[in-house]
């Protein structure tokens, strides 16, 4: 019985990054995921209370794998400004990604205070993968740094999901940017 409700959950959870993917937060309601998972709308009910606590869960399972991800190509680099480097490419590699179009997706939704606090521990844990880094390049506020810089990597993000330009000159800007303004 477990076994069974934990493949539910994680249909659901599937279900809700393609809706939010494909159709951003509008999309996700409980009807769809009842029908984009053959379960009763009533069902849904069962093992989420409310959109809010999708959104908390999704977060909760996708954003630990994202951010594994950016660790990863961080910790392959050599020396810290490569790191800042693979810090802003990962990130923009992971656009094209469902789990990260959902995250983008609940980033601009209207949520309750619970999951936006969520949300915000995430992205936190994400600022902090970069401190370090822009310490050793001798930058004297790198906590400060580290926001701006993802505030560089979002803005990027958007760029692409727009599809005005080529996602490899937007990421090839992000770096030159980046890699400029976070030298001490």
């Amino acid at each position: 019985m477990a076994e069974h409700r934990s493949m539910q959950r994680a249909a659901l959870l599937d279900a809700a990054r393609t809706l939010l993917s494909e159709g951003g937060t509008e999309a996700l309601t409980f009807p769809a995921l009842a029908e984009r998972t053959g379960l009763a709308r009533s069902s849904v009910y069962e093992y989420f209370r409310s959109r809010a606590a999708v959104v908390e869960e999704l977060c909760a399972v996708d954003f630990p794998v994202w951010a594994a991800e950016v660790s990863v190509a961080m910790a392959a680099a050599d020396g810290p400004e490569a790191k800042v480097e693979a810090y802003v490419r990962k990130q923009l590699e992971l656009v094209g990604d469902r789990r990260h179009r959902a995250v983008v997706a609940i980033s601009a939704s209207e949520l309750d205070a619970g999951a936006r606090e969520k949300i915000r521990a995430a992205h936190g844990q994400l600022v902090a993968m970069v401190v370090e880094s822009l310490t050793e390049l001798g930058n004297g506020r790198p906590r400060l740094a580290a926001m701006l810089l993802q505030g560089v990597v979002d803005a990027a993000v958007r760029r692409i999901e727009m599809g005005a330009e080529e996602p490899s000159d937007v990421a090839r800007e992000a770096v030159r940017m980046a890699l400029r303004g976070v030298r001490g």
